[in-house]
């Protein structure tokens, strides 16, 4: 499982305060392995709020004690005090963002922007802006220079503006988007299941009856990638879940997410990740040491 988080005063304990309009608590990111699990669950809830986004794969949340599986694209708001809980399947590929925020004016802002009381789910699309944004509150929350807070609370603000851009597309531009949607989630689907085979992109796009031109677009305006960046960014993502496991060498690794060459996988992963697999390696098992 890849962790990466950060805490308001280093303290895991939520908190309300109403001294400011706004206030960022905690955010943070998981990323689980095709082994792994994980279930929250809190009976009464947090005294914050809490948004997390669904950045890819699925994720399995009860509201009144029915399952709604959420797939990737997706926000869920909870309020304070009210119960959670959520599981993560490693099966179901997820990866997701969270953050926790309170303040004086934290509803009348959610309402603002389209997020009203009872509603928990919302579609926003899958984007690496809203990704962005998540990953400068956890370094900036890490980090605490000059003036953090007040940029944090900055970044909750373009956050919550780049979901309710999403939430007020017209009923026409909605039937066009939900069309392109369906054929970027199947295509999303098909990559996860096949993503360590050799995939032809305009051989897929002729087995859907669409141009190989326009489904690249729609697929990039979805996901932010191309779909050949979305197969390497799959390949990665699941090699960095298995360095982190003790039971495959280098070689292993790269031939399970669909690289012959492990020299070849070793250049490509150290293009994306900025290490090497043997140093990405030791670098989290030297950050694990150390927790």
């Amino acid at each position: 499982m890849y962790i990466n988080a950060a805490y308001l005063n280093n303290s895991k304990i939520d908190f309300k305060d109403h001294s400011r309009p706004l206030i960022a608590g905690s955010c943070g990111t998981y990323r689980l392995s095709h082994t792994e699990e994980m279930t929250t669950y809190r009976a009464h809830g947090r005294v914050d709020y809490q948004i997390l986004y669904i950045a890819s794969g699925k994720a399995r949340f009860f509201f009144d004690g029915q399952e709604e599986i959420v797939s990737a694209g997706h926000i869920v708001l909870y309020r304070p005090l009210e119960t959670q809980k959520y599981t993560y399947y490693g099966t179901e590929n997820p990866e997701v963002y969270w953050v926790h925020f309170t303040g004086s004016e934290t509803e009348a802002i959610l309402k603002k922007y389209g997020m009203p009381d009872p509603i928990h789910v919302f579609y926003t699309g899958i984007s690496l802006d809203c990704q962005n944004i998540f990953r400068q509150l956890i370094r900036e929350l890490q980090m605490c220079k000059e003036h953090y807070e007040e940029y944090l609370t900055a970044l909750l603000d373009q956050l919550f503006i780049l979901i309710h851009r999403q939430l007020t597309v017209s009923t026409g531009q909605k039937a066009e988007i939900t069309f392109q949607n369906k054929e970027a989630d199947l295509a999303i689907n098909y990559f996860h299941e096949h993503y360590n085979e050799e995939i032809n992109i305009s051989e897929y796009a002729a087995s859907r009856h669409i141009s190989t031109c326009w489904f690249i677009r729609i697929f990039k305006q979805y996901t932010g990638f191309t779909p050949m960046q979305y197969i390497l960014s799959i390949r990665i993502s699941n090699a960095q879940s298995l360095l982190e496991a003790a039971q495959y060498n280098i070689t292993e690794i790269s031939q399970i997410v669909g690289y012959d060459n492990p020299l070849y996988f070793s250049r490509i992963f150290k293009k994306q990740r900025g290490l090497s697999p043997v140093a990405y390696r030791k670098w989290i098992r030297s950050k694990h040491s150390q927790d």
